[in-house]
């Protein structure tokens, strides 16, 4: 894996990737997968294919503009491709890549482990604010 060096714009092959470094070129892709909006996107893609508006309905709540951000983020770091179906009207389609499946993989795992344990969170989140 490669990383940029803080003393040079490019790429050096022998460094290894450490996220915690802080010129570490996974970190700035860390980012745009866990934002709230990237683990959404990333997840409602595991189910399948969908079409930028499926894909708004789908994660309620998230604005176009931000959609496309976020598109746009995660198809450059290579976790999605966009298709544009030669239609009429022309069509585009999102899909997760092989790296985009296993990273979703990962997240889904975790949102499953937040959504089956929600009862003990909201628990600690009322004797939080209790105390």
């Amino acid at each position: 894996m490669s990383t940029r060096h803080k003393d040079s714009p490019e790429t050096d092959p022998t460094l290894e990737a450490d996220v915690f470094a802080r010129d570490c070129a996974s970190r700035p892709v860390l980012q745009n997968v866990a934002s709230r909006w990237g683990v959404l996107a990333l997840a409602a893609l595991r189910e399948g294919p969908y079409r930028f508006s499926a894909l708004r309905r789908r994660v309620d709540g998230i604005s176009e503009r931000m959609l496309s951000q976020t598109l746009q983020a995660l198809e450059r770091d290579g976790m999605i491709h966009r298709e544009v179906q030669h239609s009429i009207p022309p069509h585009v389609e999102y899909t997760l890549t092989d790296l985009g499946t296993r990273v979703a993989d990962q997240l889904v795992g975790l949102i499953q482990i937040l959504e089956s344990n929600i009862d003990t969170i909201v628990a600690a989140q009322d004797a939080y604010r209790r105390d």
